[in-house]
């Protein structure tokens, strides 16, 4: 056993950063190997509109479930750097509609072999394990128990429990 293994649950939260560090990293380089100018972070916008064509900041915020400011500097950095097109919607002055460039869509076309190999790399990581299999099932039960009830709360509860003793 190792440091972070023998803290079990205390340290869940810090366990799941760094498997999604490795994870990031790891497709980052690989990016990099295939020469392709693309970030792992850069991924739910592009699929969003690979899947729509045009969605306000706000859908994907929603869609996301992170906060409107994350996706606009997010939007913003993309739009800098040519891959996204950004105009005021002609509905709602308030709502910018968010679509892929003609260089974010032959982007698009370009990774998506790499995602379909990052979900057979995945798949395969995962199959013919039975407690592996049982991860995403798991994170679903998790993150419904916390939309029910935060983490903060739970803490401030047990919290409460303690202090009374």
């Amino acid at each position: 056993m190792n440091f972070y293994q023998d803290l079990g649950y205390l340290i869940l939260g810090t366990r799941l950063k760094r498997l999604s560090d490795t994870f990031l990293n790891d497709v980052n380089k690989f990016y990099l190997q295939l020469g392709v100018e693309f970030d792992a972070s850069w991924f739910p916008i592009f699929y969003l509109l690979g899947r729509k064509n045009k969605l306000t900041i706000k859908e994907i915020a929603d869609t996301l479930q992170v906060s409107h400011s994350a996706v606009s500097q997010l939007v913003t950095s993309l739009q800098q750097k040519g891959y996204l097109k950004v105009q005021t919607s002609a509905t709602d002055a308030r709502a910018k509609q968010v679509t892929l460039s003609a260089k974010g869509t032959q982007r698009l076309l370009q990774i998506q072999p790499v995602w379909l190999t990052l979900q057979q790399t995945m798949t395969d990581l995962v199959e013919n394990n039975e407690l592996v299999e049982k991860l995403l099932p798991a994170l679903l039960n998790i993150e419904s128990a916390l939309a029910e009830k935060s983490l903060l709360n739970r803490l401030e509860q047990q919290y409460q429990v303690f202090e009374s003793k």
